[in-house]
C-alpha cells in the first residue's frame, strides 16, 4: 500500500486540526498508509480541540514501524512542547523544521511514496532560522534538484509558475527567455508522467498589461516570453501565447488548457483560488519525488475553534496518491515499450 508521509506543519495552527478531519475518514487508510512526522503528544493535544474520539493512532520511532491500514505518528522529538495557539512562535516553527527534514530524509531513501506538508508560517520559520522561503525551496534543495515547478492542481485547473516566493520589484530581473522555456519544459513533462496526459495544451501567460501590447507596455513580451514559446513549439511542445492574464480569466479561455503557466506569483495564484479555493492543492512538480500541500496557511485566527475546513488537505492526500500511482504506471508503460523495441529489433 502506498505510504504517505504528512509533515505536521506548524503546531500553533489549524495543520494538525485539518489532518485529523482528514484522517478519520477510514478511506483514507484503506487506500494509503499516512505516517503523521511530529509528535503523539502534539497530535493528542490537537484531538482533544477537534473533539474527534474517532482519532485514534500508533505511535512509532521509526517509519519502518508504520502499520499498515493505520495512522500513524512518528515521533520526532520526544520533548513536550509548548503550543500557543494562534501565534508564531520560534518552538513553533522548530518543531515544523525538525518535522519537514525527518520528513524528507524519508522521502528522497523511498520509505515514504510521496509527502504531504501541513502549513507552517514563514515569519516562525525565520525565527527558528529556517534559512528557506518555504516548503518548495527546501525540499528541492534538501533532494539536490536543479530546478523545480510550484505547480497549482484542482479538479478542473492546473497553474504552474515561471517565479514564486520573490518580492514584486525583482521579477522582471528574473525572468528570462531561458527560465521561461526551462518552466514550459518541467509543466510538459509533469503533464505527461503525473497526470498522463499524452500531449498537453500549455497557456503561457505575459508579464504585462495586454502581454506587452506588442512592446508598448514593457519589451519582455517580446524579447524573453514569445521566444521562450516559440522555442517550445520547436522541440514539439504544445505551447501557445502569451495571452493577457486578465481576458484569458475573464473570458473562461483557461477552460481550453490543460495547464497555464503564470510568470508571476499572484498572476496564477489569484485567479487559482479565486476558482478553486477549499478544493486546490499546491503539488511540487519537477522533482523525482512527490510533494503536495493544501492551498491555505496556517489560518492562525481560527487556530483552536475547530473551524478549519479540511477540504484542500484531503484532496492534497488523494493527489499525492493518485501521483504515486500514475507515476508508477507511466514507468511500466515505458518498460513495456522498450521491452517491445528491443524485441522487434532482435527479429
Amino acid at each position: 500500500m502506498t505510504k504517505i508521509g504528512i509533515s505536521i506543519g506548524d503546531i500553533n495552527g489549524i495543520g494538525p486540526e485539518v489532518v485529523i478531519k482528514t484522517l478519520v475518514n477510514d478511506y483514507i487508510t484503506k487506500r494509503c498508509t499516512p505516517i503523521i512526522y511530529g509528535s503523539s503528544k502534539v497530535m493528542g493535544y490537537h484531538k482533544n480541540i477537534a473533539g474527534d474520539a474517532k482519532f485514534n493512532f500508533v505511535s512509532i520511532d521509526h517509519v519502518d514501524k508504520a502499520e499498515e491500514g493505520k495512522i500513524n505518528v512518528l515521533n520526532c522529538w520526544q520533548e513536550t512542547v509548548n503550543i500557543t495557539l494562534g501565534e508564531a512562535t520560534e518552538e513553533g516553527g522548530k518543531c515544523a523544521h525538525i518535522a519537514l527534514d525527518k520528513a524528507v530524509d524519508d522521502l528522497k531513501d523511498g520509505k515514504i511514496d510521496a509527502l504531504v506538508t501541513a502549513p507552517i508560517n514563514k515569519h516562525a520559520m525565520k525565527m527558528a532560522n529556517f534559512p528557506y522561503l518555504g516548503h518548495t525551496e527546501f525540499i528541492a534543495d534538501k533532494v539536490g534538484a536543479d530546478d523545480m515547478l510550484m505547480f497549482m492542481i484542482s479538479d478542473n485547473l492546473k497553474v504552474a509558475l515561471v517565479t514564486t516566493h520573490i518580492p514584486v520589484a525583482d521579477i522582471d530581473e528574473s525572468i528570462t527567455a531561458d527560465v521561461i522555456l526551462d518552466k514550459i519544459e518541467l509543466l510538459d513533462q509533469s503533464l505527461r508522467v503525473d497526470f498522463g496526459i499524452d500531449r498537453p495544451v500549455i497557456a503561457v501567460l505575459g508579464l504585462n498589461p495586454h502581454a506587452g501590447d506588442e512592446g508598448e507596455i514593457g519589451e519582455k513580451d517580446e524579447t524573453d516570453v514569445k521566444p521562450a514559446i516559440q522555442a517550445a513549439k520547436e522541440n514539439g511542445i504544445l505551447a501557445m501565447g502569451p495571452y493577457p492574464a486578465d481576458g484569458f480569466f475573464g473570458s473562461n479561455k483557461y477552460k481550453d488548457y490543460d495547464a497555464i503557466l503564470a510568470m508571476y506569483h499572484d498572476q496564477g495564484l489569484i485567479p487559482f483560488k479565486s476558482l478553486s479555493f477549499g478544493e486546490g492543492v499546491n503539488f511540487t512538480g519537477g522533482l523525482d519525488v512527490i510533494r503536495t500541500s493544501p492551498d491555505h496557511g496556517t489560518a492562525y485566527e481560527i487556530a483552536g475553534q475547530n473551524q478549519a475546513d479540511p477540504g484542500s488537505f484531503r484532496k492534497a492526500i488523494f493527489a499525492a496518491i493518485d501521483i504515486a500511482q500514475q507515476r508508477k504506471d507511466y514507468e511500466e508503460m515505458h518498460a513495456n515499450a522498450i521491452d517491445q523495441v528491443e524485441l522487434s529489433e532482435e527479429k
